[in-house]
């Protein structure tokens, strides 16, 4: 049995995948704490306690594949800093706090992959790790979004920041911004009555300015093609108007020479009578 302990001990590299392991206690590694490589997949996990790993200081891969895990603890990472290698893939995970993967700072390797990730608000600064991670030659399988369903089967690094929106304030917060927002509607109300007494004057000037409307990309199109179907038309119009110009000058210039010349020639017969009496 002592034998058999200090191989345990000793021991680098434990795999117990295909296995019914629900949980992970506190201290279920505490005899093993040369760990390098710990397999769990495969395994019907939900959740890990927050200090399943903390005694595995020298762990560099793990793989919690193929189980049901919904969320990871934040204190994940505290340590195990030196995991080089994590797999997720296959559980339930919905999003990650980006605070657990910044605690692994040797991270080289991350696999996500079929997961029900929720592409939304809450998923901003997984987004923004996930990028930074790449950027600095991390591999990883990429996270695929399942829900709201607009993004559903989207690469998380293809869907643009600005269409996440802001996450709405918890109910603490909300409850002290609006007291905040009353304090002010009361402040801005009797400083409003104190300038009030010095005419227009005593508008307050923190009342907020309107916002301006956003430009809208389609009606801007459609403004330039409708300015340019006018401009269009006024050219044509003006075309026509130099060619039947033209037309009509040269139709005159055709007929005055046609009529009015020989008429000249020829003379009228009030000019040949002096001539013809002559003769006479």
């Amino acid at each position: 049995m002592v034998e058999a302990a200090i191989d345990i001990f000793f021991k680098e590299i434990l795999q117990l995948q295909n296995n019914r392991i629900w949980r992970i206690n506190q201290n279920s590694f505490t005899g093993t704490p040369l760990l390098k490589i710990l397999d769990l997949s495969n395994n019907s996990l939900s959740s890990l306690a927050p200090g399943a790993f903390q005694k595995l200081r020298y762990l560099q891969e793990l793989d919690l594949s193929s189980n049901s895990i919904i969320r990871l603890p934040e204190s994940f990472g505290n340590s195990t800093g030196n995991i080089t290698l994590l797999s997720v893939k296959h559980n339930k995970l919905q999003k990650m706090e980006r605070v657990l993967l910044e605690s692994l700072p040797n991270l080289k390797v991350v696999l996500f992959k079929d997961n029900p990730w929720q592409c939304n608000c809450n998923v901003f600064g997984l987004k923004l790790w996930l990028e930074s991670f790449l950027y600095r030659g991390g591999i990883s399988d990429g996270i695929i979004c399942s829900t709201p369903g607009i993004r559903k089967g989207k690469d998380l690094l293809k869907v643009p920041y600005e269409l996440f929106g802001a996450c709405p304030l918890r109910t603490a917060h909300v409850h002290l911004a609006s007291i905040h927002h009353h304090s002010f509607e009361h402040r801005s109300s009797q400083k409003h009555a104190h300038h009030s007494e010095h005419g227009e004057y005593g508008r307050s000037n923190c009342e907020p300015k309107p916002k301006p409307r956003p430009v809208s990309l389609r009606h801007a199109i459609a403004t330039v093609v409708i300015t340019g179907v006018i401009c269009g038309i006024v050219c044509l119009m003006m075309l026509a108007a130099a060619v039947y110009g033209c037309a009509y000058a040269a139709i005159t210039a055709k007929y005055h020479r046609e009529h009015l010349a020989p008429v000249k020639q020829r003379g009228t017969p009030e000019e040949k009578e002096p001539f013809d009496g002559s003769l006479a």
